[in-house]
């Protein structure tokens, strides 16, 4: 019991699975929670945001809500994940690399946590209990 428990192998495929949907399910509905507040403000017309790359504070309103958001909610689904974590990994590359580069580890943590979770789970895809695999069996 222990030996199986313990063994990397006998875990592997359906553990990736489990793990797949765990990662998608706590990182897009946590990051949920950060963007329906932005999408609020650009409902709203509030452009209190900052201007990290250059393209101006409605722009970067607008892009950051399409990716906490809108992403947000295909990860949660599992539909077209690898591409919808594509804007996430860029907007928590940018929190991590431009907007919090000179904060300490504490307010730079969060963004690196994402950041790196939204990799690896690039990596090992949206997994077997997902949208992605339910269309690519009706292909």
């Amino acid at each position: 019991m222990i030996q199986k428990l313990l063994s990397p192998i006998s875990w592997s495929a359906n553990a990736t699975a489990w793990a797949s949907l765990i990662l998608r399910l706590t990182l897009g509905l946590l990051m949920l929670s950060h963007g329906i507040p932005k999408l609020m403000k650009l409902v709203n017309g509030t452009m209190e945001f900052g201007d990290p790359i250059g393209i101006g504070v409605p722009a970067s309103l607008a892009l950051t809500v399409f990716a906490e958001v809108l992403c947000s909610l295909l990860i949660i689904a599992g539909l077209w994940t690898r591409l919808a974590l594509i804007p996430l990994i860029v907007t928590m590359a940018v929190a991590v690399f431009i907007v919090h580069i000179n904060d300490d580890l504490g307010t730079i943590e969060p963004a690196l946590m994402y950041l790196l979770s939204y990799i690896a789970l690039f990596l090992i895809g949206s997994g077997t209990y997902s949208m992605d695999t339910v269309l690519k069996r009706k292909i």
